[in-house]
């Protein structure tokens, strides 16, 4: 080329993009190559570069160990899409989970895209894992009398529990209840966040501030287990993550003393939102206040339950009368 020798792999299964590749060559020269080790560390660079929260850095490292296992320092052009299936059906997750994945390795690829270090993205051919979202089941009002009496009650089932555990389980249950926030939230409650009986957030995912109204019986149940730490369900004792464990565990007592099938703390996030379609507040208003990114989101999981969508279905029934 240009006179001079050289010998080089293609890194290519198709004789008609070889031979692309070799003229691409000859008109601007030899392109540097990335292997799929340097894009990733690329990539993560780069989501590094939005500040991204934690747990969403933890799932693209995630995704990015996994590609540096299977490719290594091959050449991003020699991955195939049949690779990307074959990497798509060894997943263990759930459905729901790995197609979340699947939007991460499609990311890859098109940050690689735009970045010109390859032409077109592997993973564009590849179908996303279909996931079944089960419908949004909120406690009913007999449910939630079940499940506070059997935070109160947790002791005589449980004799080791702290004897500050259940005013803390039932402020915690009632906090969750009527403010939609999730565990992790909950468990990291800071006092400073709660003035003038308002709970004061700011959704991690919309970055936007809310101030959420709490009822009486749920600012008496947080005061009733305050100890003046700095956290009221946080002892500030090893790693928030494992405090959130624990209380989730602690709840999966509740919830079995209470005799709730597939009871868990997200169904109390379903309960505040549902309370609230169903009494008529826009599905708009109530994204805002789950700190959904995009209303898609909430619409996805709460659209059955909205009211003016159920009057107008019962209208376009009746119209035919």
């Amino acid at each position: 080329m240009r006179g001079e020798k050289f010998r080089k792999s293609l890194d290519l299964r198709n004789w008609e993009a070889a031979s692309k590749l070799v003229r691409d060559w000859e008109v601007d020269g030899v392109a540097v190559v990335k292997t799929a080790t340097e894009a990733v560390d690329g990539f993560i660079s780069d989501r590094e570069a939005m500040k991204l929260s934690d747990a969403m850095m933890r799932k693209y490292r995630n995704v990015g160990v996994e590609m540096k296992a299977l490719f290594g320092n091959r050449p991003l052009a020699s991955i195939t899409p049949d690779e990307i299936r074959a990497m798509r059906k060894d997943w263990k997750l759930a459905a729901i989970t790995a197609q979340k994945r699947m939007e991460m390795v499609r990311k890859f690829f098109s940050f690689c895209v735009d970045a010109e270090w390859i032409e077109k993205s592997p993973a564009r051919l590849v179908k996303m894992p279909p996931a079944k979202y089960d419908p949004t089941l909120p406690f009913t009002d007999q449910e939630m009398e079940k499940i506070l009496w059997a935070a109160d009650s947790i002791r005589e089932a449980h004799p080791k529990t702290p004897e500050e555990t259940p005013k803390k389980l039932k402020a915690l249950i009632l906090l969750m209840r009527y403010s939609g926030i999730r565990i992790s939230d909950a468990v990291m409650f800071h006092r400073e966040k709660l003035k003038d009986n308002k709970l004061f957030l700011r959704q991690e995912k919309t970055k936007h501030p809310v101030w959420v109204p709490l009822p009486k019986n749920v600012v008496l149940a947080l005061e009733e287990c305050d100890e003046g730490d700095e956290y009221f369900f946080f002892r500030q004792i090893g790693k928030p993550k494992s405090a959130i464990t624990e209380w989730q565990q602690r709840l999966k007592l509740v919830y079995n003393m209470a005799g709730v099938a597939d009871g868990h703390s997200h169904r109390l996030r379903d309960t505040f939102s549902v309370d609230l379609l169903q009494k008529g507040v826009s599905l708009e208003t109530v994204s805002q206040l789950l700190g959904h990114t995009s209303i898609k989101t909430t619409q996805k999981h709460y659209a059955p339950w909205v009211k003016t969508r159920q009057e107008a279905l019962e209208a376009a029934v009746k119209g035919t009368w």
